[in-house]
C-alpha cells in the first residue's frame, strides 16, 4: 500500500513538473531542450568556421547527448499525460506539435553528424554556402520558438481577439521565410553545379545532402508554426 502510493506521489509529480500552472508548460519545457540542440549546432559551425577540427567530435557528442535529453522529455510527456488534465486543445494535436518539435532536435544532430564526415578547410567555400543556407534556417526556427512562446498568451485571449491575430501574422512570417529558404537552396544548389565540375562525387554527395538536411530546419519550423495556426483556425 505504502508502495502503491509512493508511486502514485511520483506521478503526480512528474506531472506538475511536466505541465506546470500552464496545460502548454510541457511544450514549451521540451521547447528549450530543442533550443539547448540548435545553439550546440551552433558551436558545431563556429568550430568548423574556427578551424578547429580536432573539437567537432566532443562537441558533436554532447550535441547528440542533448538531442537524447530532448527524446527524454517528449516521452516523458507522453508517458505522463493525464486523460482527465484540461487540455485547451485535443490530445492528438498536442502530441503532433510535440512531435514536430522533436524532429527538429533531430535534425539537428543530423546536421551535426553529417559536418564531422569531411574536412571542410579543404573546400571553405562549400561551407560557405552552408553556413550561410542554416543562417536562414535558424531565422525559421527562432520564429517557430517564439510562437510556441506565446501559447500561454493565447490560452489567456481564449485564442482569439489580438494575440491570436499577433500569432496569425507570426505564422506567416515563418511560412516567408520557409521560401526564401527554399530559394537560396536552389540558388546555392545552381551556383554549385555551374562552378564546382571538378569535385570528387563523394563530396558532391556529402554537400547536397547537407544542403537537403540543413533546409528540413526550415520546413519543420514552418509546420509546428501551421499546426498552431490549425488550432486558431478551429477555435
Amino acid at each position: 500500500m505504502l508502495a502503491y502510493q509512493i508511486g502514485g506521489l511520483a506521478v503526480r509529480a512528474t506531472i506538475a513538473r511536466l505541465f506546470g500552472k500552464s496545460p502548454f508548460y510541457a511544450l514549451q519545457t521540451h521547447m528549450k531542450k530543442v533550443k539547448a540542440c540548435i545553439l550546440q549546432l551552433n558551436k558545431v559551425f563556429e568550430a568548423i568556421e574556427k578551424g578547429k577540427s580536432e573539437d567537432l567530435t566532443l562537441l558533436v557528442k554532447d550535441l547528440s547527448k542533448l538531442e537524447h535529453e530532448a527524446d527524454l522529455t517528449k516521452n516523458d510527456i507522453r508517458n505522463h499525460l493525464p486523460k482527465s488534465i484540461f487540455l485547451p486543445i485535443e490530445k492528438i494535436p498536442f502530441l503532433e506539435i510535440l512531435s514536430l518539435q522533436d524532429c527538429i532536435s533531430d535534425q539537428a544532430e543530423e546536421v551535426g553528424r553529417l559536418l564531422t564526415l569531411y574536412d571542410f578547410s579543404r573546400h571553405k567555400e562549400l561551407f560557405e554556402h552552408i553556413k550561410m543556407l542554416y543562417a536562414k534556417n535558424i531565422e525559421a526556427f527562432w520564429q517557430a520558438r517564439t510562437i510556441i512562446k506565446e501559447l500561454d498568451d493565447l490560452l489567456e485571449s481564449s485564442f482569439g481577439g489580438i494575440e491570436a491575430e499577433k500569432v496569425r501574422t507570426m505564422v506567416e512570417q515563418s511560412s516567408f521565410l520557409e521560401y526564401e529558404v527554399d530559394k537560396m537552396k536552389h540558388q546555392i544548389l545552381k551556383t554549385f553545379f555551374e562552378t564546382h565540375n571538378d569535385v570528387d562525387a563523394k563530396v558532391v554527395y556529402l554537400f547536397t545532402r547537407i544542403i537537403d538536411e540543413v533546409n528540413k530546419i526550415a520546413h519543420l519550423s514552418e509546420k509546428l508554426a501551421n499546426r498552431i495556426r490549425m488550432i486558431l483556425e478551429l477555435k
